[in-house]
Formats: structure tokens, C-alpha cells, sequence
């Protein structure tokens, strides 16, 4: 599961009732309140909230019910929801209760544990949802276009030395300064010298020790300035003009090369990367659909007729 995922954190209303003496009116009605000859009964509460609150409370309780029996509470789940409690403590230390009543809508850590579990399950019903929706069409597409053998690469990266308190002037003349020194390295490599030997000397990246070496990697694992002139390269070839990145100037030598995987080893790979770029789409309804699918699928049907306006009005909103 992509981790790159966020957990978005819905407003819950949880309402606790004690135990006690309930008031009746004549017509059996509970009666919560009274006041100067005015009462306010269960019915008026239960209206008033469902207004205002009950919708978002009943898909929580819908979804938890449907994913709770769809997918266990795995050791990498609960890790991965222990890790992000155990984060939001240590970013807000004793805030960390009151924050989470006001900004979150839950009292307590085990109730923010519950919607973390709730969310972390969505996000898993989403993905599965997407990747069954993927066509055979669509996997053969991206292998033909997308899919290259991993490839080995060595870098020379040359930074240029600006920070806050310098003038534009100041900033610009360190650019210029080192992409010239870029522009002479590579005037070193076409003259004989060797690579990891200037990538020692001359890289500001933790990779000069070992004269610039970077190892294996694939598409989607270094920035895209950087990969596209890198899988651009032959092999045994670097590139002539330094490439720019957010990090600096890079110097960068093709070193080895894999063959293309076979369609049947990528399949896998490829079907999530077509995944995450669909969900990564912008404006993309998917996350929403696929959860109201879900709860087709299992027959569910919200028999209280104002609820039901507002479920449907809602989720048509969220998939236009």
C-alpha cells in the first residue's frame, strides 16, 4: 500500500447518554429538557441533531461495520496508526487532547485510534477498488511505454552556494558560478579524466566518497529532471550539459543496465503505478466512488427518508 497516503480525518459526534430518570409527556415522548413551560423531547434533540451532525456520523458507523469485516486489523495497520498517534503526540506534547477534541471532533486516543483504523481501512477499499477497475488494455499501454529494465548510474553534483541573507545578485552569481564549475567537469571527462575520481573531488552529495555511485534504480525513484537524463543516457556515456535540478547541477554517468522485465514480472508493478497516478489525479472522484460502490455492494439501504436526501444529495456533490 502506497505509503505516500494521507489519512483524512472526518468530524465525529459522539453522543454519550447516562443513566437516570427519563421525563415523559402525555404522548410517551422522552423529555430532555424543560424550561418557563417549554420542553424540549428526544424527538426535537434527535432532529436537531440529525440535521446538523448525523450524516457524517452514520457513513462512520456504515463503513466501519462494512470494513471492519472486509479487512482484519493487521500488525502492519495498526503499526503504521500507532505511528501516526504516537507522531501527533510528539508534535503537540500536552496540547495533544485538547487539540484532537477541537480540531479533530474525537475525545479521547483510543476514539482517534478507532478513526485512524476507519480511514487507514477506506484508503485500503479505495485502492482495491481502482486496481480491480484497471483493464488489461490500460497494463499493456503503460509496459509498452513505461516499463524499462533497471538501470545503474553515477552522479557529479555541484551546489550552489546561496542562502537567505544573500541579494538576487548574490544568488544569481552563485548559480552562474556553479554551473560554470558543472561546464568545466564535463571538460575534464571529454579530455580522458575519470569519473569517480572528479565526482570525489568535486561532489557536494554523500555518494562522492564511493566516486559518485548511486546503484540501482527504476523510473519514479530520483527527481524527474534527473531521471529523464539519466534512462535518456547509453550506457558507458554521461551527459554533455550539466542537468538542473532542486538540488543543484548534475553531472550523471549511465554505468549498467538491465533488460526490460517480461510483461507477467511488471504486472504487478505496473498496476499499482497506474493506481497511484489515478488517485493522484487532480479533481479525481475515484476515492468517493469506489466507496459508495462498496456500500452498494453491500445492499445498504438508509431507511430513514431524510438521512437518505442527505446521503444521496452528498455524495453526488463529492462525484461531480
Amino acid at each position: 500500500m502506497k505509503k505516500t497516503m494521507i489519512i483524512s480525518l472526518c468530524l465525529m459526534m459522539f453522543l454519550v447518554t447516562g443513566c437516570g430518570k427519563v421525563a415523559e409527556l402525555e404522548n410517551g415522548e422522552d423529555i430532555v429538557a424543560s424550561f418557563n413551560g417549554t420542553t424540549i423531547t428526544a424527538n426535537d434533540l434527535y432532529d436537531e441533531i440529525k440535521n446538523r451532525y448525523a450524516r457524517d456520523v452514520l457513513i462512520a458507523m456504515i463503513d466501519r461495520a462494512i470494513l471492519d469485516k472486509e479487512y482484519e486489523n493487521t500488525d502492519e495497520l495498526l503499526e503504521y496508526v500507532d505511528g501516526s498517534i504516537d507522531y501527533y503526540k510528539q508534535q503537540l506534547g500536552d496540547n495533544f487532547l485538547s487539540y484532537i477534541k477541537s480540531q479533530i471532533g474525537v475525545n479521547s486516543e483510543k476514539e482517534l485510534k478507532d478513526l485512524f483504523i476507519l480511514e487507514y481501512k477506506r484508503n485500503m477499499a479505495i485502492e482495491d477498488y481502482v486496481k480491480a477497475n484497471i483493464t488489461e488494455d490500460e497494463i499493456n499501454v503503460y509496459y509498452e511505454k513505461e516499463t524499462v529494465g533497471d538501470i545503474k548510474a553515477s552522479h557529479i553534483l555541484i551546489k550552489p552556494e546561496v542562502d537567505d541573507d544573500m541579494s538576487e545578485e548574490e544568488k544569481e552569481a552563485a548559480e552562474k558560478e556553479a554551473l560554470d564549475l558543472a561546464k568545466d567537469i564535463i571538460k575534464k571527462l571529454n579530455n580522458g579524466e575519470d569519473f569517480a575520481e572528479l565526482a570525489k573531488e568535486y561532489s557536494k552529495d554523500g555518494s562522492a566518497s564511493d566516486g559518485g555511485n548511486l546503484g540501482w534504480f527504476n523510473k519514479g525513484k530520483m527527481v524527474t529532471s534527473f531521471e529523464d537524463a539519466a534512462f535518456a543516457l547509453a550506457k558507458g556515456k554521461y551527459t554533455k550539459t550539466p542537468v538542473k535540478s532542486e538540488f543543484g547541477y548534475h553531472i550523471i554517468l549511465k554505468t549498467d543496465e538491465k533488460a526490460k522485465p517480461t510483461l507477467e514480472k511488471a504486472k504487478d508493478d505496473i498496476i499499482k503505478k497506474i493506481m497511484d497516478e489515478k488517485l493522484e489525479e487532480e479533481n479525481n472522484t475515484l476515492a468517493y466512488e469506489a466507496l459508495i460502490e462498496l456500500r452498494k455492494e453491500k445492499e445498504l439501504d438508509i431507511q430513514d427518508s431524510e438521512l437518505k436526501k442527505q446521503y444521496d444529495s452528498y455524495m453526488k456533490a463529492l462525484t461531480k
